[in-house]
């Protein structure tokens, strides 16, 4: 089991930056591919980004070029920094271990 704490969501006008963080605990952790997912009102909830344990990235078409994730594997981190923001990526924003668990989710709002 993991549990999975995200930080750093916000309000941000168009144009700006955000960068989510994304706490596991138990050793599970690096030895699984993360990922963020993000689920705006009324939609599905949709993947933003992946990297596994060995740093290979995969993105949503919608956010390639703007988003970066990256991981620490000695802080059992995984990270999203987000620049260009556009109010299209106004959402909860989910850290997951696919298969094993789901944070608890932070709000990114991103105003025209």
């Amino acid at each position: 089991q993991v549990r999975l704490v995200e930080s750093g969501g916000g309000l941000v006008q168009a144009g700006g930056s955000l960068t989510l963080s994304c706490v596991g605990s138990g050793s599970i952790f690096r030895i699984k591919t993360a990922g963020w997912y993000r689920q705006a009102p009324g939609k599905q909830r949709d993947l933003a980004a992946t990297i596994t344990p060995a740093g290979s990235t995969n993105y949503a078409d919608s956010v390639k070029g703007r988003f970066a994730i990256s991981r620490d594997n000695t802080k059992d981190t995984v990270y999203l920094p987000m620049n260009s923001l556009k109010p299209d990526d106004t959402a909860t924003y989910y850290c997951t271990l696919p298969g094993v668990g789901w944070g608890q989710g932070t709000q990114v709002t991103v105003s025209s």
